[in-house]
């Protein structure tokens, strides 16, 4: 299960229990954030592309912190002319932890699982999973002479 995402100027691919840094966010530490802008989301079995954006679906985030990335330095320098200039920069972070991401036809829980296939699976306990396919026998390499 997991879904695309855009926040922040940027796609993620996100499944429940992922951990974002994405540009600062005006929410407080611990507060929920939801976010609308899913691309496409996938449960396992159906696979949904928004135009631009899947109907009804969001995720859900808390936010874990407000952090800054590391630095990065900019260094100017001009030949012959005694000239240079150093600037640092860090780009203030907000750190989101997914807790759920919510389709149309129900939500998913941290557990990756459905509110629906979970009922499917409890009405229909003798579930069998198909064996895997038999690799084709390969013929053994000759080298050329």
């Amino acid at each position: 299960m997991y879904a695309v995402i855009e926040l922040g100027g940027r796609q993620w691919k996100v499944e429940p229990g992922t951990q974002l840094d994405v540009n600062r966010l005006p929410s407080d530490v611990g507060a929920t954030q939801t976010v609308e802008r899913v691309l496409i989301t996938h449960d396992g079995s159906a696979f949904q592309v928004g135009r631009p954006y899947v109907e009804g679906a969001r995720v859900v985030c808390e936010v874990l912190a407000h952090r800054q990335g590391p630095k990065v330095i900019s260094y100017h320098f001009r030949r012959r002319e005694n000239w240079r200039k150093t600037v640092g920069h860090r780009q203030r972070l907000t750190r989101l932890l997914v807790k759920d991401i919510v389709l149309p036809g129900g939500a998913v829980t941290a557990a990756g699982e459905t509110a629906q296939a979970a009922s499917a699976v409890a009405k229909n306990p003798a579930k069998t999973i198909p064996a895997p396919k038999a690799q084709a026998a390969t013929r053994p390499r000759t080298k050329p002479v």
